[in-house]
């Protein structure tokens, strides 16, 4: 068997035509006419790395870790794979892999490529960046170059620098991510018992198409380059929101055509028959809805959390055109890429292979859970959407377990790391005693990096079948209550730090 996953950073369910979006996405909705589409699939934790970790692992890791790396008694779908005989590879422009907060995860794959020069990546060097040009070039809205680069508009900087040494399309990282995974593929295409992964950080912010995706969406904005939003509550002009949302729209449409190019290869090689392709993302991202930009946000609005599936497999050519109903999440990625290749899955794993749903014998989630370390719990069981709240965000008492101790870009710091201790008190770390940090209200941690983010709106409830926008929370004992069990049920699986049932109010034996 082959298999290949095509994961895209922040692609909005929306976005795609195939599930009623209408920004035009020909190759996405070419794919989701011989494949199974998954109409309710949800993330796990939140956001970038750590749903990459639910993605290797089958767990949720949110009740217990920030974003993180990989940790050593952490299950990898690739390391396993890599260890029953599969080659694994992985190509990538996603910079956070090598970061601190990413550093153990590429190396789990027999070989990896990194595309460089995206976003922030620490690529291109301009000791004396041409500052006048740039004010000139790109909006001080979204790039703040008044009179010099500080902290706050480093990453801009860095990503303005980047943008000066692409010339051409095929500069671009997202193209050059198919670039390499043709070049993979063309070795190996006549081999058995691969692993593609073709990981692009495309469509996520800054929202920087080639040209011609953008020309296809003027909108008579003149005011500079308007495309990489804060995590903020808007205070967007109409004719701004049109040209952010325009260039959120020629980036997709980007990723679709070189998708594309990954449909054709197949069709002209005849890899239908024989190769999984499995198409997904790991959120979704706010444009201006609910008066926000971002997703590190409260709460996980569907715009957020309810994100596309589509999966193509040789052995199900029945399903080709279908749709999958049962609830499905992001940890179910690691046991079905198991399953795949016929590899055991292990006890450690909480997610449900999805064959099992294409099979038709899948079990009945109920409830599905997701969120972001120290934030609110969001619920659904794919009619109703629940945020579950604590009193106090802020509140002392929340802890970090781990034996990675570090954050995003940073280790933790000795503040933090003097509150350590050795605990047992988890089933699943291979009988490993993991650290106990206090999560301190000024560590580098999200929600702390800005806390304009996570402000308390209090526990909401929506019905999403009258109510699909979420513009009007209502009322529902018994289906609220049947949703808080459900919580409970998945955190108790998932071995969850006592505290956090406190935290929250929910009530256990």
């Amino acid at each position: 068997m082959r298999a290949i996953f095509v994961l895209f950073d922040s692609l909005n369910r929306s976005a795609l035509g195939a599930y009623g979006g209408t920004i035009g996405t020909p190759n996405f909705d070419r794919f989701a006419k011989r494949a199974a589409m998954f109409d309710t699939h949800y993330v796990g934790s939140l956001p970038c790395m750590p749903a990459r970790r639910d993605i290797h692992t089958g767990r949720l890791n949110f009740p217990h870790r920030s974003w993180g790396p990989l940790e050593p008694f952490d299950n990898s779908f690739a390391e396993l794979l890599k260890q029953a005989g599969v080659h694994t590879h992985l190509v990538t422009d996603h910079t956070h892999y090598f970061e601190e907060g990413g550093a153990t995860y590429h190396q789990r794959y027999s070989t990896w490529d990194f595309i460089r020069g995206q976003e922030d990546d620490r690529w291109k060097a301009m000791v004396q960046p041409p500052l006048e040009r740039f004010r000139e070039k790109y909006s001080q809205k979204h790039y703040p170059f008044d009179k010099e680069i500080d902290a706050s508009s480093r990453m801009r900087a860095q990503h303005a620098v980047n943008k000066e040494f692409m010339r051409e399309e095929a500069d671009y990282p997202g193209p050059r991510c198919f670039a390499s995974a043709f070049e993979f593929l063309d070795a190996n295409r006549g081999a058995d018992n691969w692993f593609l992964q073709i990981e692009c950080f495309d469509p996520h912010e800054p929202f920087d198409a080639p040209e011609r995706f953008k020309a296809a969406r003027q909108t008579g904005w003149n005011g500079g380059i308007l495309n990489w939003p804060y995590y903020e509550q808007g205070t967007d002009s109409p004719e701004e929101i049109a040209e952010i949302r325009a260039n959120y729209a020629a980036l997709v449409a980007m990723c679709d055509a070189y998708f594309g190019k990954l449909l054709d290869y197949m069709d002209a090689h005849d890899m239908w028959k024989d190769t999984v392709l499995m198409l997904s993302t790991d959120h979704g991202y706010l444009l201006s809805e609910h008066d926000w930009w971002g997703k590190n946000l409260r709460p996980y609005y569907e715009e957020i959390s309810h994100i596309p599936l589509i999966i193509h497999h040789p052995g199900f050519s029945g399903r080709a055109g279908g749709r999958i109903r049962g609830l499905t999440q992001t940890y179910d990625l690691m046991p079905t890429l198991l399953d795949v290749f016929g590899v055991e899955i292990p006890a450690e794993v909480q997610g449900h292979t999805l064959l099992d749903q294409l099979r038709g014998t899948a079990p009945d989630r109920g409830v599905g859970i997701f969120g972001m370390f120290g934030g609110p719990i969001g619920a659904t069981d794919g009619r109703y959407a629940f945020y579950l709240y604590p009193e106090d965000l802020y509140a002392p008492g929340l802890h970090e377990y781990t034996l990675m101790p570090m954050h995003i870009r940073s280790m933790m710091t000795a503040k933090e790391l003097q509150t350590a201790e050795l605990v047992r008190d988890f089933g699943f770390t291979k009988e490993m005693p993991v650290m106990r940090i206090d999560a301190l209200k000024d560590n580098r941690r999200i929600p702390n990096v800005d806390k304009r983010m996570f402000e308390n709106k209090g526990t909401q409830f929506f019905d999403l079948a009258t109510d699909p926008g979420q513009l009007n929370p209502i009322q529902d004992a018994l289906a609220e209550e049947r949703l808080r069990a459900g919580i409970v049920d998945i955190l108790q699986a998932h071995d969850a730090p006592h505290e956090l049932y406190a935290r929250y109010g929910l009530q256990v034996e």
